[in-house]
């Protein structure tokens, strides 16, 4: 079967509005959390958030974007400019007669523009935008800024959304569906999403702490990633990035809102994706655990690498730096690990004082640190126990 290569990436985020950018700033230890400057809402002195530091009105001037059609909605813009320069960097020509689709992830839709109008619009004003909260509409955008009208498909799983999203498109790529694929996913800031969270009592009031012993929650963030998916044919006379090696999910269906103590799925998502990447444990050079910051996420995924690896390899979680960007996180940290693989370098937790101390193996990486990279596991786990772990490889 084909192996699947990644020729292009675009992200946006709070640490970046390119690729390269982001790089600089996690290179850096840059993080952008800070105080609430965009989402209009009541608990802005209460909270911190990791916002891109754009108002709609410049990321549609990015794009050349007229906003005066309501329908663009903040994810769409977010997501249409990830995938506009993960398209641009592939050196994507449509014209070359390859089958190429997009898949595209998201959970709250465009919940952000949504929100906005509902209580002030009549009900038949409303009925002309008000399917800019379908997560499909960001995808749609995409497709029609890109120019692409083949295979279009949409996932929303939660915080695994846009993990699966790569895992599905792979897998088309492999079955002789498509021979290109975007892969990502997006997700905007809107006071349903923070008002949610806040309802689950799971959001840290200051800067979070992932796999620190006295965390206290996440911080929500906003961003886009998009990597670009070839085949084995397309791909070899293309800069490549690195190859998705192995790919899995798992369901444990312990809870609606929070993971298995002992961290089935999680188990049973690293140990399949190993397998089908044909590698051992000890030979994952680097893991970019999905480390949320809160006390049930945190606590599973460890126990879950008990599970897997005798001698768990060096690990961080880069959620202090970007949010927890739920849709978009996995494609964001996917771009991440990446980025680890071609720089051979470890971005290191931040926030960290005291390093959970109930396991027995090495405590969460807390400083840069070079070392030989040459296979990634990323992990993203959501709600419901949808757990997905992508495997990527040195080129």
């Amino acid at each position: 079967m084909s192996k699947i290569f990644i020729t292009g990436m675009g992200s946006i985020s709070s640490i970046g509005d390119t690729v390269n950018e982001a790089f600089q700033n996690l290179k850096n230890m840059q993080h952008g959390v800070a105080p609430i400057q965009y989402l209009n809402t009541a608990h802005k002195d209460e909270f911190v958030l990791a916002e891109v530091l754009h108002s709609n009105e410049d990321l549609a001037e990015m794009l050349n974007i007229n906003l005066t059609d309501r329908t663009y909605t903040r994810t769409a813009l977010l997501a249409i400019i990830a995938a506009k320069e993960a398209f641009e960097d592939a050196q994507i020509d449509l014209k070359d007669g390859f089958r190429t689709g997009i898949i595209s992830a998201n959970t709250g839709g465009g919940m952000d523009t949504t929100e906005r109008y509902y209580k002030t619009e009549k009900h038949e004003q409303i009925v002309d935008f008000a399917i800019t909260h379908s997560c499909g509409d960001s995808t749609e955008k995409i497709a029609q800024y890109l120019g692409i009208n083949g295979y279009l498909s949409t996932i929303s799983t939660a915080c695994s959304s846009s993990a699966n999203a790569i895992m599905k498109g792979a897998r088309l790529i492999k079955n002789g569906r498509l021979d290109r694929v975007i892969v990502g996913g997006v997700d905007s800031m809107s006071k349903f999403t923070l008002n949610g969270f806040n309802t689950l009592m799971i959001l840290d009031h200051q800067h979070c702490q992932p796999w620190d012993e006295n965390r206290r929650g996440l911080n929500l963030g906003e961003g886009a990633a998009y990597l670009v998916l070839e085949s084995e044919s397309i791909a070899k006379n293309k800069k490549i990035y690195g190859e998705l090696k192995g790919y899995a999910n798992a369901n444990d269906a312990y809870h609606q809102t929070a993971s298995s103590p002992e961290g089935f799925g999680a188990t049973l998502a690293m140990k399949q994706a190993l397998q089908s990447a044909n590698l051992k444990p000890e030979d994952i050079s680097y893991i970019n655990v999905h480390g949320t910051g809160t006390s049930n996420n945190d606590q599973s995924e460890g126990a879950a690498m008990r599970n897997v690896f005798k001698n768990v390899p060096p690990f961080s979680s880069t959620k202090a730096y970007t949010g927890h960007t739920l849709g978009a996180a996995g494609a964001i940290e996917a771009v991440i690990s990446l980025l680890s693989i071609n720089h051979n370098i470890i971005f290191p937790a931040l926030n960290i004082e005291h390093p959970i101390d109930e396991f027995d193996f090495k405590p969460i990486q807390t400083v840069v640190k070079n070392i030989e990279i040459n296979n990634v596991l990323s992990n993203s786990f959501g709600f419901g126990g949808n757990n997905t772990t992508l495997i990527f490889s040195k080129y």
